[in-house]
């Protein structure tokens, strides 16, 4: 019987030339029991020795770095990433983290076994909306635009995936989580999102569409949450009208993590009554692929008669042919087998997390151009986050043989540094030491990923399972701050957080602000360049900071009136897009020529500088609308004195508004303002007929 077993296997393998993966996929289906269709139908995919078909485990991460695999690039956390406004660079960066994962998952198979978190299967981006700044997660999308969401997100998706040409696809990107998902991270498994069609189509779906029909994403994971009474995964209007339907996807559709168990254990959504209704039901409707174990049902889901056996076969069909497309089926890394152990946090890829830092660093505040520091000013280094590496990681990261926190950054370049911690991040006590000898405070401060993030038990004031409940700097930190403000001192604020903080008692006590994010393993080098001045700060808000939560819509209300830059009415901190430099850019008049909008953007200072140019547009007639949305940019390198000529295209798709009578995003045609600026703020305005 072996023999006869091995034989079987070892025709299948030498039809993979001649046949397509779904030709191969569905002649191993037919040989497959209920029992094993259902094995390779969840996360951890077992094994079918008489197939030739290896175990593989679908789960893993590559946030912004091959994750929870030992040794890897610590790149930026994606919010920060998005500050960069550098599509190309996005796509450099995950093109190397493919790059490591392709080394990473060659050294498992040579081990002999791929386990988890070694496959090269990503669940990556999170393309969610981050409408509010008290969500944990949002340091893990790319801000609250759509636009910039759906460009980056696609340039994450080109970049891990490599070229669609390939004989072996370089790995699967994911685009999460599918659909309407932003905090509260307290009641995601119970929670029930009711939004418009308008605030549905116009905001939280456009960054999944663009993934989907113009980056070829080969797989979407559905949410925990519900959707207008139904769990995301069992819901026929986002599947399979919306994604599979108006969008023609025919790639995976996988669950999160123990979302279908959420169908029917008790206190969440309470839509099936036991595991296998839970099961017929998510299978039915086009989630392929389990991450959890509920889809151990199936066969007794079938066999109750609750699930055609046919929809098992047709979503395994998606999961095997992807697996060969992979080369995972067959063992086979080519073209990806040449890529060399030592790229793995080597020299070029820490130089690429370097850059997408110093790219990312936002110039909030500079009075009296205290920055960049004169680096024979007597400097002192305090607070909390001066010295933590796990910090600059994030969440969902790799664990780097090598980090720079800030402290070791600024003891390479000023002599007779002195630092004390100050505080910690939450508490009480405050350590005062004496600073009369010193010009300027560094005061490394914010939060950290152990206060903010995915589901988490955080017993301090002011935060909730991974959320936020002010937005404001930690009271000790704040104290500190006014302490160092009244005995004189020039305060820089290094900002430290994966979302967006109320500082405006700190605009009065702090001369200067850098929001720093969690930005990677370099990141303390990256703030020096910029604190002294060897690179000009250029990023740009991703999100809008307001004030306090006060101007703030209540967090479980998913309509977007009074929601970030593009709906809010009130005045911010600091809004979107926003950004100085260490120089002056002017704007010139802009033209439009044929299918772009041109202008001339000139450096009136002293030093040479990148400057995002951004293009907004607004329709006058609408009245419930947004105020305006982003719909195009450009990052562009301005020597001091000199100017460069921008051109932005004006597409089909610049010109997308809601169409009320059809229900959807359409072209639009009649009166427009093309607006145009360095944030979305502050814009000059074309008026535009088309």
């Amino acid at each position: 019987m072996k023999t006869i077993q091995l034989a079987c296997a070892a025709m299948l393998l030498a039809t993979a030339c001649t046949q397509t993966p779904e030709k191969r996929a569905q002649k191993l289906i037919a040989q497959l029991t209920i029992e094993e269709k259902a094995s390779l139908m969840m996360h951890d995919s077992q094994p079918v020795e008489a197939l030739g078909v290896p175990a593989y485990n679908w789960w893993n991460e590559a946030l912004h770095g091959v994750a929870r695999n030992g040794k890897a690039t610590v790149f930026p956390m994606p919010v920060a990433m998005a500050a960069s406004f550098d599509e190309p660079l996005v796509n450099k960066v995950f093109t190397a983290v493919s790059d490591e994962a392709r080394v990473k998952n060659r050294q498992a198979l040579e081990s002999g076994r791929v386990g988890w978190y070694q496959g090269v299967t990503f669940w990556t981006p999170n393309i969610n909306i981050f409408r509010d700044p008290r969500w944990g997660r949002g340091m893990e999308t790319y801000g609250e635009d759509p636009y910039l969401t759906g460009t980056l997100g696609m340039a994450v998706v080109r970049g891990l995936q490599g070229p669609s040409t390939a004989e072996v696809l370089k790995a699967h990107a994911c685009a999460k989580h599918f659909a309407v998902h932003s905090g509260p991270e307290w009641n995601r498994h119970s929670y029930n999102a009711e939004v418009s069609e308008r605030d549905l189509r116009e905001t939280y779906l456009p960054a999944f569409k663009d993934l989907v029909t113009k980056a070829d994403v080969q797989e979407v994971m559905i949410a925990y949450n519900r959707f207008r009474g139904e769990p995301c995964g069992a819901s026929n209007y986002l599947v399979n009208t919306i994604l599979r339907g108006e969008w023609g996807y025919k790639g995976i559709v996988l669950s999160d993590c123990w979302a279908i168990a959420d169908f029917y254990e008790e206190g969440r959504h309470g839509f099936s009554p036991d595991g296998p209704h839970a099961a017929a039901a998510a299978v039915h409707n086009g989630t392929d692929l389990n991450c959890g174990d509920t889809y151990r049902f199936i066969p007794e889901a079938v066999r109750q008669g609750l699930l055609d056996e046919k929809d098992v076969d047709r979503s395994l069909e998606r999961l095997l042919a992807a697996r060969i497309r992979l080369g995972e089926l067959d063992g086979n890394v080519e073209p990806w087998a040449s890529l060399p152990d030592e790229i793995v946090e080597g020299e070029e890829h820490r130089a690429l997390s370097l850059k997408m830092a110093q790219e990312s660093i936002v110039l909030l505040q500079n009075k009296d151009d205290v920055l960049p520091l004169d680096p024979k000013a007597r400097i002192a280094l305090v607070g909390p986050n001066a010295n933590d590496r796990e910090m600059l990681w994030g969440n969902y990261n790799p664990v780097p043989e090598h980090s720079v926190t800030l402290l070791d950054a600024l003891k390479e370049r000023v002599e007779n540094l002195v630092y004390y911690k100050g505080c910690e991040l939450v508490g009480d006590d405050i350590s005062a030491e004496r600073l009369d000898e010193y010009d300027v405070v560094v005061f490394a401060g914010g939060i950290s990923p152990k206060l903010e993030g995915e589901e988490m038990d955080v017993p301090l004031p002011g935060f909730k399972g991974g959320d936020r409940e002010s937005i404001e700097l930690p009271e000790v930190q704040r104290h500190l701050l006014q302490a160092l403000h009244y005995a004189g001192k020039k305060v820089v604020l290094v900002n430290f957080s994966g979302s967006a903080m109320g500082l405006e008692p700190e605009t009065q006590s702090c001369d200067a602000i850098l929001q720093a994010w969690y930005p990677g393993q370099e990141g303390g080098t990256a703030i020096a360049n910029v604190l002294f001045g060897d690179v000009a700060p250029s990023g740009k808000l991703p999100v809008t900071f307001y004030k306090n939560v006060e101007q703030l819509p209540d967090f479980e209300d998913y309509a977007m009136k009074g929601r970030t830059y593009r709906f809010f009415e009130g005045e911010p901190l600091f809004p979107f897009g926003f950004g100085l430099s260490y120089t002056t850019f002017a704007y010139g008049k802009a033209q439009v020529k044929g299918d772009q909008l041109v202008l001339e953007v000139s450096n009136i200072g002293p030093v040479d500088a990148d400057e995002v140019v951004q293009l907004y547009v607004r329709r006058p007639a609408d009245t419930e609308g947004p105020r305006k949305t982003l719909r195009a940019y450009k990052r562009v390198h301005v020597p001091s004195g000199q100017s460069v000529e921008v051109s932005l295209p004006l597409t089909e798709e610049t010109f997308l508004w809601w169409d009320e009578a059809r229900q959807r995003m359409v072209p639009q045609k009649g009166e427009w303002e093309l607006l145009y600026g360095g944030s979305s703020q502050d814009l000059d305005t074309l008026a535009y007929t088309r």
